[in-house]
């Protein structure tokens, strides 16, 4: 169940208990209620413990480092250092 499912659970859980006052022979909706609330949130504290430990957690990047080219002043030759 889902982060979805479980916030559906606790608000169709909530009207029961608080919005209605249907009375059926044999069924308590008041209890009915409740039980879908705690359903709910004890599915939303897994989800909630679940998600926290799948976090991925990114190591971070080994910085490129340029190499310096030392360019020495041409005199007349050529730039690998042949020649000069």
């Amino acid at each position: 169940m889902g982060l979805g499912g479980c916030i559906i659970l606790i608000a169709v859980g909530a009207i029961l208990t608080f919005a209605t006052d249907w009375h059926m022979n044999g069924v308590n909706l008041d209890l009915v209620g409740i039980i879908l609330m705690a359903v709910g949130l004890i599915g939303l504290a897994t989800f909630s413990g679940i998600a926290r430990r799948r976090r991925v957690v990114v190591p971070p990047t080994t910085p490129v480092v340029e190499e310096e080219r030392h360019h020495h002043s041409h005199r007349g030759g050529y730039s690998d250092g042949y020649g000069a």
